[in-house]
């Protein structure tokens, strides 16, 4: 039975957040130009409008995932991003795997960030929340869903089945119901799934509040004042984006199986580029602070940010980037809107810049080589750099479309090898800028001259030279290019530390944090370098076949192939594959797959084995989707298990063949990084000859390659699975197969009812037989078995060794926690102004 309820609530909610966004700007407006007697009762109205707006937010998240959680596939959103093997927190991920889902994301975070500003900063309430209310306007038209002639309006995720699709079968029944969805996209089955996008979206919505700010400074002609309320939240949104984009970051390393964390996506980049410009406009508005210059820098950086933000969403949601990029989304008919929704703020706050460009303070001042107004710039002017190396590669596809859009051809193209195109250019970039922020921050703290300078860097160098000279040679790093990161990075290590030590002992830690973050930035660069430069391929196929055609050669070159119990050795270990494993609910570890056998039902299966203390044989057991297959691997060093791995795979024709995802062992110095490019397909085994065998009690034999014992046969009064009579004859064989160090039980059955033959075989799909007990010959004492065989279970593997990659992740923790501090200090320098009524 359908339910439309939810979907018109839902719907309905939609065109009320639309009208009570659009009714909140007009109100605040309204409560900007009111005067005194008036006041109260706008800003009493605005407030009312924006928490009508709030609920129907929420409302529209609530009607969405009660759809999805309730599994009502009648509804094409549900039916598209999810399914009834979905555990909650996958369903949680299928909310915001489609655009429409992303956007409501969205609109919440921006409700929960304009309340904040509600009740935290009355000064600025009208202006702020003016330009929110807007940008909420267009973000909910981006879901509403109305056609009015050929225009449409948003793409609605309430729309039915039914009305989405052509199906003939809704012709004939137009009640009709799925009984399953397509499912989560399985690389999007990951616990980092669940928190980076709204992480990413935080990140997102908080660039709008400087923007806010920023605007509302023009309006009201605070041109400088704006400067004081939006640094926190700079600084807030910076440490958001990029823990979101860390998250990312991580998310690719353990569940994408190209052996990295950063590809050069265009839909990564896209992300990346705003932070970079975030980043420089916060170091810009601090310099302001300190010194009241650069504040049209910070002015133009600020309005960059935020129209990039929408830039990058144009470029992943509008379909643009559908052939450039992996994990870009398919057109909904949005694109217009969407460059609609960049260009109205664009064009706003170049029009404000330019009516007021004039009348905002600038300084005169040259800025001298020793000052820190000359070194912030020069860090910005590199940030930009880098981000407008990024940015305009990846724009190709767009500009592209644009010029096609006109009747033209465009024949360029984005790189070819993205990796190797961008890396050449930002590696040197972040060099700059890890020295930059070394000799930088001196400037910072104390005034310099040309001595001055020489001997406060004297001993960092000194410390920095040898470390990095201790590193290179303990480490082994001949590269010249490298040895100059590896001294960039310690250099910007030590400095800064040196730095951290002197405002520890003479203030307070809310002070350290640009310290800490620039240590951080220091780890970063040297982790990267290891782990990208010194990564070590350690799965070589040495066996000299080629395991699929359609690979580059170095792809069979870089694989291993694994048959089950087979030890293989792989540089310092001998690796044994030992077969496949499900996730079974309320089980820490995984559970073999040969001993749970489907029951038909979604994620069930009956247990065919006792398994220790969790379930019993005959028991239902409840799989964690099911789909996916986890291949128990065990690495071995002497003889002597170290550790097994589990990487995961899973054959979804939807997504073009295997899906794979990695499994990592991490030391301290390194991660070992594993992951399945093939496996063997049990589904439609391809059956080899008959082959018969005539074994007497005791006897040994070859079955395939296996030596295997015939331990003799016994006479069953039971049988499970089966009633049997009374006269007939069960006899069962009872066979040991050995497969290299592990002994293996087949029993086949032979039932005689009413001078019938029933045969009962049994199939082991890890050794690729199936036998049979197919006579008894008691005047030879012999027994006939037949023997089936097709492929014996196998993967193919890749390892990977990446060196100190957790220097990359503990620099990403530090910087995020400098991030933090200076939230905090500059949070604190905000509310103390407030307090004292100094809010501009």
């Amino acid at each position: 039975m359908i339910n439309t309820f939810i979907g018109n609530l839902g719907h309905f909610m939609t065109i009320v957040a639309f009208v009570s966004a659009l009714t909140t700007a007009y109100a605040y407006i309204q409560y900007f130009q009111a005067n005194e007697l008036e006041k109260a009762s706008w800003r009493r109205f605005s407030r009312i409008s924006f928490g009508v707006h709030g609920i129907s937010a929420v409302m529209i998240a609530f009607s969405l995932f009660e759809i999805i959680y309730n599994h009502r596939f009648e509804y094409f959103y549900a039916y598209s991003h999810s399914s009834e093997a979905l555990p909650v927190h996958y369903m949680i991920s299928s909310f915001w795997e489609g655009q429409e889902g992303a956007f409501i994301l969205w609109i919440f975070w921006n409700v929960v960030l304009g309340t904040i500003l509600i009740f935290t900063n009355k000064f600025w309430e009208a202006p702020v929340m003016v330009v929110f209310a807007l940008v909420q306007a267009f973000l909910v038209s981006m879901i509403l869903g109305v056609v009015i002639g050929d225009l449409k309006i948003g793409s609605s995720p309430f729309i039915l089945l039914r009305d989405a699709t052509q199906a003939p079968i809704f012709q004939m029944n137009p009640d009709f119901v799925p009984e399953d969805g397509t499912g989560l996209n399985p690389l999007l089955q990951n616990i980092w799934m669940v928190i980076h996008p709204p992480t990413l979206f935080l990140g997102y919505a908080s660039t709008l509040v400087p923007f806010a700010f920023l605007m509302g400074g023009l309006v009201t002609k605070k041109y400088s004042e704006w400067i004081r309320p939006a640094l926190p939240w700079a600084i807030f949104s910076a440490m958001i984006l990029g823990m979101g984009i860390i998250m990312g970051a991580y998310w690719a390393y353990v569940t994408l199986n190209f052996g990295g964390y950063w590809n050069w996506d265009p839909v990564e980049n896209a992300v990346y580029v705003p932070w970079l410009i975030l980043v420089a406009s916060i170091h810009t508005m601090i310099t302001y602070k300190k010194s009241a210059t650069a504040l049209k820098t910070s002015i133009v950086l600020v309005i960059m940010t935020f129209i990039l933000v929408l830039y990058a969403t144009f470029l992943v949601r509008s379909g643009v980037l559908g052939d450039a990029s992996v994990h870009s989304f398919t057109d909904l008919g949005l694109s217009g809107q969407l460059l609609i929704y960049m260009l109205f703020f664009l064009v706003v706050a170049v029009v404000l810049c330019v009516i007021h460009w004039k009348n905002i303070p600038t300084s005169e001042k040259e800025a001298s080589v020793y000052s820190r107004e000359f070194w912030v710039f020069i860090g910005a002017t590199t940030l930009a750099l880098m981000a407008f190396q990024v940015i305009l590669p990846t724009s190709i596809p767009a500009w592209n479309a644009m010029v096609e859009s006109f009747g033209g051809i465009s024949n360029m193209a984005p790189p070819a090898d993205q990796i190797e195109f961008y890396t050449k250019f930002q590696l040197w970039f972040a060099v700059a800028l890890a020295m930059l922020t070394a000799v930088g921050q001196f400037f910072w703290w104390q005034k310099m001259d040309k001595k001055a300078l020489k001997d406060a860097l004297l001993t960092p160098y000194i410390i920095s030279v040898l470390l990095s000279a201790a590193i290179i040679v303990l480490a082994k790093v001949f590269d010249w290019q490298y040895m100059i990161i590896v001294l960039a990075g310690t250099f910007t290590i030590t400095a800064n530390s040196v730095i951290l030590a002197k405002i520890l002992k003479k203030s307070t830690f809310k002070l350290a944090g640009g310290s800490l973050a620039h240590i951080g930035l220091g780890m970063i660069l040297i982790g990267i370098m290891f782990s990208s430069g010194y990564s070590d391929t350690i799965s070589i196929n040495m066996s000299g076949l080629t395991y699929s055609n359609s690979w580059e050669d170095e792809l069979n070159k870089e694989h291993v192939l694994l048959w089950i119990n087979k030890p293989t050795q792989m540089k310092d270990y001998t690796v044994i594959y030992r077969g496949r494993q499900k996730k079974v609910k309320g089980i820490s570890e995984y559970v073999p797959a040969k001993i749970l056998e489907p029951t038909g039902k979604v994620n069930e299966a009956l247990a065919l084995e006792d398994y220790k203390d969790y379930f019993k044989k005959g028991d239902k057991v409840d799989i964690v989707l099911e789909e996916n297959d986890y291949f128990q691997i065990e690495y071995y060093q002497n003889e002597v298990l170290k550790f097994s791995l589990s990487p995961m795979s899973q054959f979804n024709e939807g997504m073009g063949g295997l899906i794979s995802s990695p499994a990592s062992r991490i030391f301290i110095d390194k991660d070992l990084y594993t992951y399945v490019a093939a496996m063997n397909d049990s589904e439609d085994p391809d059956w080899k000859e008959d082959e018969v065998y005539e074994v007497a009690p005791g006897e040994q034999f070859h079955i395939a390659d296996y030596v295997t014992y015939f331990d003799g046969a016994d006479v069953l009064k039971e049988l499970d699975g089966y009633v049997l009579q009374e006269g007939d004859v069960a006899v069962r064989a009872n066979l040991r197969i050995l497969d290299y160090d592990v002994e293996k039980s087949i029993q086949p059955t032979f039932i005689i009812r009413n001078n019938q033959v029933g045969k009962l075989p049994v199939v082991d799909n890890e050794l690729g037989i199936k036998v049979s007990l197919e006579n008894i010959l008691p005047e030879e004492n012999k027994f006939v078995f037949k023997v089936n065989q097709y492929q014996k279970d196998y993967v193919v593997m890749k390892a990977i060794v990446k060196p100190y990659i957790n220097i990359l992740w503990i620099g990403t923790i530090i910087m995020l926690a400098g991030f933090t501090v200076a939230i905090f200090r500059r949070f604190d320098e905000f509310k103390k102004m407030r307090d004292k009524g100094m809010e501009v």
